[in-house]
């Protein structure tokens, strides 16, 4: 019996533990450099925002640029952004308000 729970355990750490790993936040600044599409999860302010990424990985991205400004962005909202070393150069607002 004792053999059969440890196995049953082991069974669930081994899938568990990797959906738990792919859900983890990335550091922006590893993004390669490029044209995205995400999807809005939160509005942190007017500068910064939480987004996941078309391959589901989640990340915070920062305005690059003082032009740059999410204030008028919502939760849901996908956007088609351009990334350079990690930060939002320009986005467009792909939702219909």
């Amino acid at each position: 019996m004792q053999k059969k729970l440890s196995l049953a355990v082991l069974f669930l750490a081994a899938f568990v533990i990797p959906a738990s790993a792919l859900a983890a936040s990335i550091d922006s600044s590893l993004i390669p450099d490029g044209t995205y599409t995400v999807k809005i999860d939160k509005l942190v302010d007017a500068k910064h925002i939480q987004v996941t990424m078309d391959n589901g990985a989640d990340t915070t991205l920062a305005a690059g640029r003082d032009s740059v400004d999410f204030g008028k962005c919502k939760p849901g909202d996908q956007l088609k952004l351009s990334l350079i070393k990690g930060a939002v150069m320009v986005y467009l607002d792909l939702t219909n308000h």
